[in-house]
């Protein structure tokens, strides 16, 4: 798969880089499809895996091999899809977008993000539309706010942004020890600073509005994904560079996030708030050192990720596009649209499939105005084969959708084609 430096004709941030306008890289295009789809596989794990309806699959006392890893693999997704809108958003820089034009462009796709958060990937989510009793904020969220933030970052040059991500990233596990008492329904309210504590640093859910008003649920803390984002954005600068001594640069850089990874992990000094331990045999021990914490993500959790993610980058630049990879490519091109179908797709084979068997379809409904026994619980759900199953199943139907929507962003430069 060939990729195409970023042609410079003057230093940005000192320098301006004019590529033609529909230029894409195919290889951040590809990595980006890649996630995506495997995030489908975590979302249909919501739906169809009977386990998930019992216990999590990361914890080593109840889990197996299968399920634990098929959580595990699905972590790749959410530091990949930062680090890339940050590469992104460089790369539209690169392309003759001015500080300004591409702070308010952020900006605006960032509330953008927010708002589709809060409605549509909500509902698709939970098919519950109680909003005067729960909401939350997930990826989408932490997502929107990452680029507000970026919006205000890019005025300032590429190495200070640099700077600031990596800063972010590297120090925010000294500070895991600061907790906010987690609230709980009837319990007074929190103060609006252990609120933003919350909303920055700590999973948790708080009321807004008073102690009796809306409970909002935050499981993406902001720190450090917007850490991420900027960190992606200055990586963007390596594809203004030639092929070659790019690649080099990728093979190096993954390597060393993975070696820091390893050693960090390896002696439990820091990085990491769940220490890694010996278990019942080797394999659960293998997953014991991967199981790192995702709420909020932590040093080496994204190290672990992000580390194969731009090996994986050095590897797409000479790798030919087979159907696979084709199909690949054109999803991580229109990735906003996969990631709304794939919860309404998701969820609604669930539906299908729950009745086909006569299986009870109250744990499919996610709100506070759903209560389901332990009973549908135990009889939710299938086996993991199933799980992959109508997860290929889900990929397929998308793909006809993604590959007409990226067919006219190709066509088109319509505004409104940036922000789905």
């Amino acid at each position: 798969m060939s990729t195409t430096a970023v042609p410079s004709t003057a230093p940005l941030d000192g320098a301006m880089y004019q590529p033609p306008k529909r230029q894409r890289i195919d290889s951040i295009d590809l990595l980006r499809g890649l996630v995506m789809v495997i995030m489908m596989l975590d979302h249909t794990r919501d739906y169809f895996s009977a386990a998930n309806y019992l216990f999590e699959p990361t914890d080593l006392s109840k889990t197996t091999v299968a399920i634990f890893l098929t959580r595990w693999i699905t972590h790749y997704c959410a530091p990949t899809f930062f680090f890339l809108a940050g590469t992104g958003a460089y790369l539209r820089r690169a392309r003759g977008a001015t500080p300004s034009e591409l702070s308010k462009f952020l900006a605006s796709r960032g509330l953008w993000l927010i708002f589709l958060e809060l409605t549509v990937v909500r509902i698709g989510i939970t098919f519950d539309l109680h909003y005067h009793a729960w909401t939350f904020g997930q990826t989408i969220w932490a997502l929107g706010w990452s680029m507000i933030a970026l919006s205000v970052l890019v005025h300032l040059p590429t190495k200070a942004i640099a700077a600031f991500g990596l800063i972010m990233v590297a120090v925010h596990n000294a500070f895991d020890g600061m907790r906010v008492p987690q609230w709980k329904p009837g319990g007074p309210d929190l103060s609006v600073l252990q609120k933003l504590a919350m909303i920055l640093h700590q999973p948790g859910r708080f009321p807004v509005g008073g102690a009796n008003g809306t409970v909002f649920d935050n499981f993406y803390p902001l720190i450090p994904w917007i850490g991420v984002m900027a960190t992606g954005y200055a990586f963007g600068a390596l594809y203004t560079m030639d092929a070659p001594d790019r690649r080099r640069i990728l093979l190096r850089l993954g390597s060393a996030l993975v070696a820091v990874f390893v050693v960090l992990r390896a002696t439990n000094l820091y990085g990491d708030a769940q220490p890694w331990s010996v278990q019942k045999n080797a394999a659960f021990t293998v997953l014991s050192f991967l199981n790192v914490v995702k709420y909020p993500p932590s040093l080496l959790y994204l190290c672990m990720t992000i580390g194969p993610g731009i090996l994986f980058l050095a590897y797409a630049e000479r790798e030919r596009r087979g159907r696979i990879g084709s199909a690949l490519v054109t999803f991580g091109r229109v990735p906003m649209l996969f990631y709304l179908l794939q919860f309404y797709v998701a969820h609604l084979l669930a539906f299908a499939a729950f009745i086909a068997v006569g299986k009870p379809t109250g744990a499919l409904y996610l709100g506070p105005a759903n209560h389901p026994s332990a009973a549908v619980f135990a009889q939710s759900g299938f086996d993991l084969w199933v799980t992959y199953l109508f997860w290929i199943i889900g990929v397929l139907l998308i793909y006809p959708i993604c590959r007409w929507h990226a067919d006219v962003k190709r066509r088109r430069n319509d505004w409104w084609l940036s922000y789905i």
